[in-house]
């Protein structure tokens, strides 16, 4: 199963099996960040694939190389029909193009502070001007009462 997520970046499993492996497959990254024939060894003694360790030793370890840890991602896509057990999908988090472009425009632009600046706003003037109006009308009765 490690070695199917090294090669496709990404697979569909049970909830329970998903984190399980991330516990297996993460300190193998780690290891990969420094490539030398021992941690080579050590990670064909986990995966027994060697297409698994060149993915690992080449296009996994260039992207991951600056990032300090949380190499996967876990999300939850429902329930399985047959027994009811919890599904997943587990990646790898920097494989993921769809979730890297979402992220991006994203902190561009940020719905909440329009909403409430614009809410804040009406409220404000709006409070503004109504005591005005009440203040005018109680200081022309004011003005009425002294003459």
């Amino acid at each position: 199963m490690a070695a199917s997520l090294l090669l496709h970046k990404r697979i569909s499993t049970t909830l329970a099996k998903a984190k399980e492996l991330r516990k297996y497959v993460e300190p193998l990254v780690t290891r990969a960040k420094e490539d030398t024939t021992h941690n080579r060894r050590v990670a064909f003694s986990y995966l027994q694939s060697k297409e698994a360790i060149k993915e690992l030793f080449g296009e996994i370890a260039e992207k991951v190389g600056s990032r300090q840890g949380g190499y996967t991602r876990i999300i939850k896509t429902g329930f399985r029909l047959g027994d009811n057990a919890e599904m997943c999908i587990i990646e790898l988090v920097d494989f993921n193009e769809l979730m890297l472009k979402e992220t991006k425009p994203a902190k561009k632009t940020t719905r909440r502070s329009r909403r409430g600046s614009g809410a804040a706003k009406a409220t404000d003037s709006a409070s503004t001007e109504a005591p005005k109006a009440d203040g005018d009308a109680d200081a022309g009765s004011n003005e009425e009462n002294k003459a």
